[in-house]
């Protein structure tokens, strides 16, 4: 039978103890090295990198335990096996908390060694196959929140601050633009990080079937719950945090339940008699607006006060200036990785197009278009070309006549700018922009906000930081 490809290090001062191990595993594994030095072992550790060691507690000078505890605190997480010759339970209890694999007492039983070997290779093997599908996940679903805009910098702000406060957070946004990658963030920058976080999205579950999702069911609670109990996301994320998307789409039944549950952290299972208890920590999100539901009578006035203890609203795409070539980059990079692609960047005229467009399902959007450009590219820089598929408004105008009253006729989304050869400052331009934008709305703000495609706040701030003044509708420089 070939020998397994696992490097197997045995620490043990007794001579025939020590040979006797070396047989057995050098008759199954690929490479086995045996040690009565226990100094000359640490020392090799770097050296020979073992899958799994073997570790006498009594080494004349030199006492096992202390030497695991030494191995893990410089790193090494391979299993570790103790032998001794006494059995002693406070002696096995400590090994077991310095992060022993498995305790064994001489003389050997070299049945039950071999099987506490096997179990022990198996387990680490099990360890380093989820090491590497969390890191793998990690590259899927990154943590890290990119940008460096005025309202991606709020929004973060503000998650640092209630992160660590257990607290409800209300997350508010259009679709797409990374609600649950903030409530990942806040989730994994809270006490609560070692828990589970799990997500549910309440507008993808039939509205029949979201109790069933929430709080589980026992056997029997209606036709075809034959399992004898299924536990609901509340339960699966117990010490953790669970984020509910797209809360505004839930029920009036269902959000009558949710209530209690976040007043009393207790419910009942679809079909049960015994209360639930759970120590989760709630996150919401909505493209909605929760007040103006709460006005039409779809959304209870008690929750939403009861979520809407602390809020974060995450700007759409298009507000959020040099993010989007920042965010495009680092998609970039993400489907180069997965489908072994070398795209470096972007020309010139295809990172203007990636800034104009109006980008409707925001991040969603744009990493469903960068996935498509660096699948189909055949060549190392994405051109405009490659986005031919964008329409982008803010093309040259239908027509321009050239005198000094001149006449010019735009299209849906599209602008003219011409400036003296001799170049303009930024903050005039975007000054006159605002003004001849506030002039056509008569200085209502509001509409005014919605042409530019801002916020309110937004569009407040740059009136007010560029010195614009209006005065009964009266549009001027201060």
């Amino acid at each position: 039978m070939a020998k397994r490809n696992y490097t197997i290090a045995v620490i043990e001062d007794d001579p025939l103890v020590n040979q006797t191990v070396n047989d057995i595993m050098a008759s199954k594994f690929s490479r086995v090295f045996t040690y009565t030095d226990a100094q000359k072992a640490t020392e090799d550790m770097h050296i020979i990198g073992p899958d799994l060691i073997l570790l006498d507690i009594f080494l004349g000078h030199h006492n096992g335990l202390e030497i695991l505890e030494d191995l893990r605190k410089q790193g090494y997480n391979m299993p570790v096996i103790m032998m001794t010759a006494f059995s002693d339970i406070k002696m096995a209890v400590r090994a077991m908390r310095l992060g022993a694999e498995d305790f064994i007492v001489k003389p050997l039983d070299l049945e039950q060694l071999e099987l506490a070997v096997e179990r022990a290779l198996e387990n680490y093997d099990l360890r380093r196959r989820v090491d590497i599908l969390s890191e793998q996940l990690k590259e899927e679903k990154p943590s890290e929140i990119i940008g460096k805009s005025e309202g991606i910098y709020k929004a973060m702000d503000m998650a640092k601050v209630v992160a660590g406060a257990d607290t409800t957070v209300l997350i508010l946004g259009e679709s797409g633009t990374g609600k649950e990658l903030m409530a990942r963030y806040i989730h994994d920058n809270s006490p609560r990080a070692k828990g589970p976080f799990v997500a549910i999205n309440c507008g993808a579950i039939p509205k029949d079937l979201a109790e069933n999702e929430l709080f589980g069911y026992e056997r029997g609670a209606f036709t075809g719950a034959t399992e004898k109990m299924r536990p609901g996301k509340f339960e699966q994320a117990n010490h953790g945090t669970i984020l509910l998307d797209e809360i505004g789409e839930l029920s009036l039944d269902i959000q009558v339940r949710l209530l209690r549950v976040l007043q009393e952290r207790k419910f009942y299972r679809l079909g049960g008699q015994k209360e639930i208890s759970v120590d989760v920590r709630v996150v919401a999100s909505t493209n909605r607006s929760l007040e103006k539901m709460v006005e039409e009578g779809t959304f209870r006035e008690d929750l939403f006060y009861r979520l809407n203890v602390a809020n974060i609203i995450l700007p759409p795409l298009r507000e959020r200036g040099e993010d989007i070539l920042m965010i495009a980059s680092s998609l970039v990079d993400k489907f180069n990785k997965k489908f072994g692609r070398k795209v470096s960047g972007f020309s010139p005229e295809a990172a203007d197009i990636i800034m104009r467009y109006h980008w409707k399902g925001n991040i969603r959007e744009l990493a469903n278009c960068i996935e498509r450009i660096v699948l189909l590219e055949t060549g190392e820089i994405i051109t405009k070309d490659s986005l031919s598929f964008l329409k982008v408004g803010g093309s040259a105008p239908k027509s321009i006549q050239n005198s000094e009253n001149q006449t010019i006729e735009l299209g849906e989304g599209q602008h003219y700018l011409k400036i003296a050869n001799s170049g303009v400052s930024f903050s005039n331009v975007v000054k006159d922009l605002i003004i001849q934008t506030l002039k056509i709305t008569n200085g209502n703000q509001i509409s005014a906000a919605k042409l530019l495609g801002l916020s309110r706040s937004k569009l407040r701030y740059r009136i007010e930081q560029l010195g614009i003044n209006i005065t009964n509708k009266t549009i001027t420089n201060n």
